[in-house]
């Protein structure tokens, strides 16, 4: 109890509040009401459960009529705890307090504003537009550096306690809620829920990442200079020259790295044609690029 007490008591001290934290915390409020909606209009009128402690909710909700909301928060408790205990952090805790907060509490409140049957009775639009909403806001409350509490909670404590990738952990709780959802409420419900889980991991991964996904080059090219100029002055973006050596051959050969946009990439392959029809290229997709033309690159917090 000692050590709980000095914890609060080192968690109010450091707790110090930036215009990035308000704006973080617009952004979980917002992914909140986002994430309860699509529970509201789509997920429990047609009784399909996405997993972790609001799946949970729902099927205790089935049986007792407790506000799903209320549990939401009541379930997180635990995992908060021990989240706080084990990945500790001022900004962790605080976030994902108020994450569990707006989500609970939102869940209850739409009740009063949203049609209990939901806007349709099709479980295949049930299951697309739920599984969008529902990772639409479950993406911008990641950017806004928060977590939704339950099974994001419960899949990092199983990395750090069993080094399970978070990845697997997500897999094993919510893979374990879908299938009591199935004795509950019909294997193919259970089936659709799995569907669900999958599309709203894409429209989180699309709120979060956005629509401007990158490309990388590498170019392998006996032309090295006059490639590197050609997409400095035609695609006005940065390159960078790479010593290297042919497994092969043992010769030394210059291999060209540079990052362009996707609707770029056509264009940096017909440049290289035109110069060395010859050339190697390796073309991967990169998740974000800081600075040098592209998002400026700021410290965390800023």
């Amino acid at each position: 109890m000692r050590d709980f007490n000095a914890d609060i008591k080192s968690f109010l001290s450091e707790i110090k509040f930036s215009r990035s934290d308000l704006s973080d915390f617009a952004l979980i409020l917002v992914g909140a009401l986002i994430q309860a909606a699509a529970l509201r209009l789509f997920l429990v009128p047609a009784d399909l459960v996405s997993g972790g402690i609001s799946g949970l909710a729902q099927l205790i909700n089935h049986y007792t009529d407790f506000p799903i909301g209320l549990m939401i928060f009541l379930g997180n408790i635990p995992l908060f705890l021990l989240g706080w205990r084990h990945l500790g952090g001022p900004r962790f805790a605080t976030r994902t307090l108020l994450s569990i907060l707006a989500f609970s509490g939102f869940t209850d409140l739409l009740v009063l504003f949203l049609p209990s049957a939901g806007v349709t009775d099709d479980l295949v639009l049930n299951t697309i537009y739920g599984g969008l909403l529902l990772g639409i806001g479950l993406g911008v409350v990641y950017r806004g550096r928060g977590t939704s509490g339950g099974s994001d909670i419960l899949g990092r404590i199983l990395n750090w306690r069993f080094n399970i990738t978070i990845s697997q952990a997500y897999l094993i709780t919510d893979s374990l809620v879908v299938l009591a959802a199935g004795f509950v409420f019909g294997w193919t419900k259970a089936l659709y829920g799995l569907v669900l889980i999958y599309v709203s991991g894409l429209a989180a991964e699309l709120a979060l990442e956005g629509t401007n996904v990158i490309r990388s080059a590498m170019i392998v090219t006996t032309q090295t200079e006059a490639i590197a100029q050609v997409i400095m002055r035609e695609l006005e973006r940065g390159v960078t020259i790479l010593a290297g050596t042919g497994a092969y051959t043992g010769e030394p050969r210059h291999v060209i790295y540079c990052v362009v946009s996707r609707m770029d990439i056509n264009r940096l392959k017909g440049l290289v044609h035109d110069i060395d029809p010859k050339a190697f290229m390796v073309i991967g997709q990169a998740q974000e690029a800081l600075g040098g033309g592209f998002t400026p690159l700021k410290r965390d917090g800023d």
